[in-house]
């Protein structure tokens, strides 16, 4: 693997990170900064990202919510998982879930969730990771 650094990013990053979520989505392209520091403003929430040098190689947003059942501890919810085409394949996306991870046990998350599209076929990769399909099942509600 290719030599990176991972950090969490920032508004100053939103240059290149427009470029993987458009990399990414199949929805309304992202095309305004200002909703880029929405997110990274929103309390327990952190987008994490994997660099080769200046480049953006691969990103992800983690939101760590409080729950009342688990006497306030946070569950984290795993979304926008995205590696640079060019990048793909060299372990930047499995750095970033991995720093996604293991910023969600510092803050002592009991359980991390996401869900995957069914045709992206990245199933194996979070299983690798050690997620499972088997304890819930995802539904969707979407409003345009």
């Amino acid at each position: 693997m290719t030599q990176s650094t991972t950090r969490l990013l920032t508004g100053a990053d939103w240059s290149q990170a427009v470029l993987l979520y458009n990399e990414l989505t199949v929805g309304p392209p992202a095309d305004d900064p200002a909703a880029f520091d929405v997110v990274l403003a929103h309390s327990g929430t952190q987008v994490l990202g994997a660099f080769v040098g200046d480049d953006l190689a691969a990103m992800v947003t983690l939101h760590l919510l409080p729950n009342v059942l688990w006497q306030g501890r946070p569950y984290g919810l795993i979304e926008n998982v995205v590696t640079r085409q060019r990048y793909q394949r060299q372990g930047f996306g499995r750095r970033v879930m991995q720093a996604a991870i293991e910023a969600a046990c510092a803050k002592n998350a009991y359980k991390l969730m996401l869900m995957t599209g069914r045709a992206r076929g990245a199933t194996g990769f979070y299983e690798a990771l050690g997620f499972s399909g088997k304890d819930k099942f995802a539904m969707v509600l979407r409003q345009e």
